[in-house]
């Protein structure tokens, strides 16, 4: 393309109201630089001027090295993709079994949801969508002049209700479908060089029969009509289809072997679909959020203190009660908080969970107990008036979560859908927008006792003898052993680590980390140093330091850096040994949002 030698074929205005340069002559390799107060991305870009000699492009004044800003949205763009991007890795090929309550159906954010589910699609994440009905049949039957009944946690379905029923489900899922249906923008897929038109079709969707029903029947002289229970799930289809990269909708809507259409409890639909096809997560995406006694939002909870919350409301709460009936009044010992550092703690015979509450699959595709007659426990449903009240908050949403992790889905989100993008938030950083309820998060952590002496010791002893820990004897350890927790795996120590608090300077010590060689590559040490953080931040402490002469590189990936010994405490560093030459790190605490109560801490100096 030819131009005059007067065009500018490169030019530089700035926008910020600062002076701008223009540069002029034909441009060679070129050299700039960006800067937004401390963010700083290179490139060169050097610039031949009219006059023949090198200049530096750019922006400024005086002619040094001259720069121009970048907006916050981009600098901010930029760092959470980086901060998104392990957690990406990290959940592609996942399955999540979601639940979109019917109070979200019904909400305006239910369109920007649908828009996150479809982003993660092609992310590579695998769903299952189960939404809500019950607001929707509702409002048909109020504006038909009828009624809605409930009993427990189930509506008793006649004729009016199943109709209702089957169309809110038709109107939900051809929504559901139609807001999945648009790709991206054309002009931004093809501002980059692709041309195809396989953009212009979105999510492909999949709906069927998965679901398998039986009638309720007459139970204590109510009859339910046509609700329905669930009586199997098709995982196999559900896989296929999951396989060819569809987005599976799996109705409320169940089908008897006679043919007839039931009216299912969605949430026993799916906590019985994330059992059966062995989610990796259950999302309940809901109209408010977890919140403690003070109004604060829970961030997560153990299996076993999610279990305590609803056994203490089981006198009051019907479905509480309906929880301990399907799962056992001993079928979990779950923990307590104890007075000397609020943390769990295991029962007597060592055992942090007794047996679980497992769901027998028949072929992997629904629930049999081996007689060839159905289980009722196969999911657990909540509804009815009490649910609808709201009388006791989400307890009801709290106990299907506690099932279905009790049911082996080690995560359940319950995520406040009236936040915008809180499905991004819980899954792309780092302490989430919402409330996890999680199995094996902490499983079996507690604080140490005098008779794990000898198993702590066991653990230490060889690193003890290769120098990479400092030599402890048996009077030092039990000074020291109101700081040290342990996991402990069917009555073994399989892991331990201790925290010194510093509490005048706000910082800690983490010391002692040491895994059950048995036992790495597990993740222990990570629960553990975890474990530690959340419990130094709710004890108020702003900063975590360690010394270490081996394992720099372990905590240098988790967030510590390298300080000098000045950063140390005084107090600790007068017990320095100088001739180990340790190396020593710190790392900055996040405010302490975990739920996590803690009473008192005695910590050794």
């Amino acid at each position: 393309m030819a131009t005059s030698k007067s065009a500018e074929p490169w030019i530089f205005h700035q926008n910020h109201g600062e002076t701008w340069t223009s540069c002029y002559g034909k441009p060679s390799l070129c050299n700039y630089s960006y800067q937004k107060r401390k963010n700083t991305f290179g490139r060169s870009l050097r610039v031949k001027g009219k006059e023949g000699p090198a200049v530096k492009g750019g922006c400024g004044v005086g002619g040094g090295g001259r720069f121009y800003d970048i907006s916050e949205e981009d600098v901010g763009f930029v760092e959470l993709l980086r901060e998104a991007q392990p957690y990406i890795t990290m959940h592609r090929r996942s399955t999540f079994v979601v639940v979109l309550s019917a109070d979200i159906v019904a909400n305006p954010c239910f369109n920007n949801i649908l828009k996150d589910i479809a982003f993660l699609h092609h992310l590579g994440i695998r769903f299952i969508l189960v939404p809500g009905t019950h607001v929707q049949i509702d409002n048909l039957l109020a504006e038909r002049g009828h009624e809605p009944k409930y009993v427990g946690q189930y509506r008793i379905t006649d004729s009016e209700s199943l109709a209702a029923a089957m169309e809110a489900a038709g109107k939900i899922r051809m929504m559901i479908e139609a807001k999945l249906s648009p790709g991206p923008p054309i002009c931004n897929i093809r501002r980059h060089g692709d041309n195809s038109r396989l953009h212009e079709v979105g999510v492909s969707v999949a709906s069927g029969n998965f679901l398998a029903a039986k009638r309720r029947g007459v139970v204590d002289g109510v009859d339910y009509g046509a609700t329905g229970e669930v009586k199997k799930v098709d995982v196999t289809r559900m896989r296929e289809r999951l396989d060819g990269g569809c987005v599976v909708i799996l109705s409320n809507l169940g089908y008897s072997s006679s043919g007839e259409v039931l009216n299912c409890n969605t949430y026993e639909v799916a906590t019985a679909c994330a059992l059966a096809i062995e989610a990796d997560k259950l999302i309940c995406i809901i109209d408010g959020p977890i919140l403690d006694e003070s109004g604060r939002l829970i961030h997560f909870l153990t299996l076993q203190e999610a279990d305590m919350l609803i056994r203490q409301r089981a006198k009051q709460s019907e479905i509480a009660a309906n929880y301990v009936e399907a799962v056992g009044e001993e079928d979990v010992t779950y923990l307590g908080h104890s007075g000397s550092n609020g943390s769990a703690h295991s029962s007597q015979n060592g055992r942090a969970l007794g047996k679980r509450h497992i769901a027998t699959f028949n072929n992997g595709v629904g629930f049999d107990n081996g007689n060839g007659l159905w289980s009722g426990e196969q999911g657990f449903a909540i509804g009815g008036q009490e649910r609808l009240s709201r009388s006791f908050g989400y307890l009801s949403e709290l106990a299907a979560a506690a099932f279905v992790c009790r049911g082996g889905v080690q995560r359940v989100h319950l995520l406040d859908g009236t936040i915008g993008g809180v499905l991004l938030l819980e899954l792309f950083k780092r302490d989430g927008m919402g409330t996890m309820v999680a199995s094996d998060l902490y499983e079996g952590t507690r604080m140490a006792k005098k008779t794990d002496l000898s198993g702590i010791k066991q653990i230490i002893q060889p690193l003890e003898e290769s120098g990479t820990l400092i030599r402890r004897t048996d009077e030092e350890l039990l000074k020291a052993l109101d700081s040290f927790f342990v996991v402990e795996r069917e009555g073994q120590i399989i892991a331990c680590a201790a925290l010194f608090p510093f509490f005048k300077e706000k910082c800690g010590e983490v010391a002692a980390i040491a895994v059950s060689p048995d036992c790495r590559g597990q993740g222990q040490g990570d629960k553990l140093l975890d474990y530690i953080e959340k419990k130094a931040s709710s004890l108020g402490l702003e900063m975590l330091f360690l010394l270490t002469t081996r394992t720099a590189d372990w905590f240098k990936s988790r967030g510590f850096r390298e300080c000098s010994i000045d950063m140390i405490p005084e107090e600790k560093r007068k017990k320095i040994n100088l001739s180990r030459n340790s190396k020593y790190y710190m790392k900055k605490l996040l405010p302490d949002r975990s739920g996590i109560i803690v009473d008192s801490y005695r910590a050794y100096r």
